[in-house]
């Protein structure tokens, strides 16, 4: 909770503690030009003007409503059903804010609790918080935790190369703090038996995604009890969706699954706000942040919902608290809920179905083609990697004059995949859509 100074002296003190003397010292790196009142503003509009002006901004993004989409790589375009915007849009939910007076917040607890639920569930784990800003924030919360279990005695942290680049940037920036602390495995090409060589006794965890960012499903049957053998974590960044028709991290022996939840049910926004799940074992539940709900009974009898398990220095005692995780995405876990309450079990089979063959039946179509080459080299979900004749940039390019968003550049993240471009298909894309996206590849090879 923040302090405010109620006297002169007090604002005084305030700013001699932070090395400055005047409010207005704070805004020097500010140039003058750009400080009231020097602010060169346009001239007032109506509101019926101001939304003309923003739709026209609005429009001028290339977007999936103009646009056939084949680009993932953490942000998807999938099927959202309506009720979830009806849900979310009412007032009751329509606060991210900490549900602290349980009597008040039943509602919003229940949500919470029953996404909590859902997702244990559909990861195979024990327990789930709700949750973090993003999946690489998710991932950055996994190394805290480890290092708590391990009582800080171990400084080693194993990152696949295969994690989303982004999200291992933002685990080196979270924990840029720590000087002790050694990031290995990810600054090269090391596969699972090498990241399996890696392990010590000095390892806290083990993190691998799962698929990875390729798309790919590695075979992880013994990477458990690999990790298990030297105290080691193992920790798995999934793809939500394709817990479908995939084995469970749960199954696998993970102790915490950590992920981005947008493909349940959250609109790609041009970047968020998004949903980064966590969930683990029993045994680690008082080490995460975030809030969790259980469920009671009130005086009367009556089941009842309130948050458990959350000490107080996560808000107001800041330099006892492991993290900083406190008001967050609450609005996006509430849309998750209504997700996968109307998909059940039988729809998110569905779902992940047909974003499987669909993939694949575009991989198979490609790779018919002369000038271009689709890694099969391992089972994929709906990403798979595609070795193109021209640069990535070019290609992408001349799709985009014929209505399609190509997929994303590797070759911006992986020196040794330039020219590789890594294609998304989804339960949106239609048989004609995939179709037009194989010829249009051919012709752009042609020409």
């Amino acid at each position: 909770m923040s302090y405010i100074p109620h006297t002169d002296a007090e604002r005084q003190q305030m700013l001699s503690a932070i090395g400055v003397t005047t409010i207005e010292d704070l805004f020097e790196a500010v140039p003058a030009g750009h400080r009231f009142p020097s602010l060169n503003l346009p001239e007032a509009m109506s509101e019926m003007e101001v939304m003309a002006e923003l739709l026209a901004f609005a429009e001028a993004n290339e977007h999936s409503q103009d646009f056939v989409t084949f680009r993932g790589a953490g942000a998807y375009h999938h099927f959202i059903p309506s009720v979830v915007n009806h849900i979310i849009s009412r007032g009751e939910f329509y606060t991210a804010y900490t549900p602290y007076q349980p009597e008040l917040s039943q509602g919003t607890l229940q949500v919470i609790y029953e996404y909590q639920s859902m997702m244990c569930a559909l990861l195979g784990m024990e327990a789930a918080n709700a949750s973090h800003y993003d999946g690489a924030t998710s991932l950055a919360e996994s190394v805290t935790v480890a290092l708590e279990v391990t009582r800080h005695k171990r400084n080693k942290i194993i990152l696949s190369h295969s994690i989303h680049p982004q999200y291992r940037e933002v685990v080196r920036t979270y924990h840029q703090g720590n000087p002790t602390l050694r990031f290995v495995g990810d600054r090269g090409r090391a596969d699972i038996p090498d990241l399996i060589d890696m392990l010590d006794d000095n390892t806290a965890m083990l993190a691998i995604a799962y698929p990875n960012f390729f798309g790919q499903i590695d075979d992880l049957k013994h990477l458990a009890d690999k990790a298990h053998a030297v105290g080691a974590l193992l920790v798995m960044v999934v793809n939500p969706l394709a817990m479908g028709m995939l084995k469970s991290p749960g199954e696998l022996g993970a102790d915490i699954v950590v992920g981005e939840g947008q493909s349940l049910g959250i609109p790609m926004s041009y970047g968020g706000p998004y949903l980064g799940f966590f969930a683990t074992r029993q045994q680690y539940v008082r080490k995460i942040a975030g809030r969790i709900v259980g469920e009671t009974v009130d005086i009367t009898g009556k089941r009842g919902f309130t948050m458990t398990l959350r000490p107080r220095e996560q808000d107001i005692r800041r330099e006892k608290a492991t993290s900083n995780i406190c008001t967050n995405q609450g609005l996006m876990s509430v849309a998750t809920a209504v997700y996968l309450s109307v998909m059940g079990k039988a729809g998110m089979k569905q779902v992940a179905s047909l974003n499987y063959h669909k993939a694949h039946y575009a991989a198979q179509q490609i790779n018919q083609l002369d000038a271009y080459e689709v890694d099969m080299s391992k089972p994929f979900f709906n990403e798979f990697m595609v070795k193109c004749p021209a640069s990535v940039q070019q290609i992408n390019n001349q799709l985009l004059n014929e209505g399609i968003i190509g997929g994303i550049d590797l070759g911006e993240y992986y020196e040794h995949l330039r020219g590789v471009m890594l294609l998304a298909v989804t339960e949106m894309n239609t048989r004609d859509e995939i179709d037009g996206l194989v010829s249009a590849l051919e012709q752009i090879a042609k020409e």
